[in-house]
């Protein structure tokens, strides 16, 4: 049966990007493949990434590191939003290595009857996760029943090289390796740098860095850093979709829900069969498909399990034909970045949102 949407992914071009970044840091790769690998497919991207050369993996929930590891993944794993009652047991039993933000975690992972290989995070200015206020008396502790084998913190301005933030989250990093330094803690394995700073801040990669929107072809911020062209990265996913009619209609003819949206002459109309069901953003406004070697923008609301655009009036498009949602652009079609600015969002938004409906297809195939 064939679909009537599909988010294909080229394997190949995580590859590419694998390797430009660890080209690029000098140092291992963490290959960041929580939520869904950001709507690419967690264990076909977590299997490609290793057999890529990733060193890591990095998840969000144990439940995504133990789907990997059952599925096959080798390479070392680590699970950091992971929360007091956890199943520390499962993540251990699977080899799992979790992140320990709060005493409270460290004091369950500790009691375990066999020691657990932790990495504590620690607040160096995103103020958001990882230990800030408990840090003195976290340094007091007994860490006999663990094995410390990294600490980690997270860049809240990486994607804008120069800010003076930057530096002092760095800094501030330092001092709190040389705070279990002083206690006899040496973590192997120190990581502080996301994309953005992989890319723009080689003085922050210390043992690892951890590449998440990078790995997937797409910039941290084209503002700041340029597009994926410019970094030299390569866009895994194409987002293509069907036409479901094809219809000519006259001017002056009311476009979707609430009318938000009017013929300004006769055209033909494209309905494509996506909605917001499927990921496409409602706010959308100013992206749209391309078919037949041009761009056909969005008119009137996107609806749950459909949209429409215009495809003007020499289109020769027909009900059935595939369109390009959006790609890597050298053929000139939208980009996931445009999609983006479209929707006052970002591009990480727009890949990973993809629902669950729309199927992933991979080539050259992972397995």
């Amino acid at each position: 049966m064939e679909h009537r949407a599909e988010a294909r992914i080229d394997v190949a071009a995580i590859a590419s990007n694998i390797s430009l970044l660890k080209a690029a840091s000098g140092v291992d790769l963490m290959a960041v493949v929580k939520a869904n690998a950001y709507g690419h497919g967690l264990v076909e991207i977590g299997l490609a990434s290793e057999k890529s050369g990733a060193d890591w993996l990095g998840v969000a929930l144990l439940e995504e590191a133990i789907v990997l590891r059952t599925h096959g993944v080798r390479i070392p794993i680590l699970a950091w939003l992971v929360s007091p009652g956890s199943d520390f047991r499962a993540a251990h039993n699977h080899d799992i290595d979790v992140a320990v933000a709060s005493i409270a975690t460290f004091n369950e992972i500790s009691a375990l009857k066999t020691k657990a290989r932790i990495h504590i995070e620690v607040d160096t200015g995103m103020t958001r996760g990882g230990f800030l206020d408990e840090w003195d008396e976290f340094l007091t502790l007994d860490f006999s029943q663990v094995e410390v084998v990294g600490i980690f913190s997270h860049f809240a301005r990486a994607d804008e090289p120069g800010e003076k933030q930057n530096e002092a989250q760095l800094l501030r990093f330092q001092s709190m390796i040389a705070d279990l330094a002083a206690i006899g803690i040496n973590p192997p394995v120190k990581h502080l740098s996301n994309s953005a700073a992989t890319l723009s801040d080689h003085k922050a990669a210390f043992d690892l860095v951890r590449t998440g929107i990078a790995l997937y072809g797409l910039s941290p911020d084209i503002k700041t850093l340029g597009d994926s062209k410019s970094l030299g990265l390569k866009p895994a996913m194409q987002l293509r979709a069907k036409l479901h009619l094809v219809k000519k209609v006259p001017a002056g003819s009311p476009v979707g829900y609430g009318a938000a949206a009017v013929t300004s002459g006769q055209t033909r109309l494209g309905i494509v069969a996506m909605g917001y069901a499927d990921g496409i953003p409602r706010i959308a406004q100013g992206a749209g498909v391309f078919i037949d070697g041009k761009r056909a923008p969005i008119i009137g609301r996107v609806s749950m399990d459909q949209f429409v655009v215009d495809l003007g009036p020499e289109s020769t498009a027909e009900s059935g034909d595939w369109v390009i949602v959006f790609g890597d652009g050298s053929q000139g079609e939208y980009t996931a970045d445009d999609w983006g600015s479209a929707s006052l969002s970002i591009n990480y938004e727009i890949v990973t949102r993809i629902g669950p409906r729309v199927p992933r297809i991979y080539a050259p195939h992972v397995y």
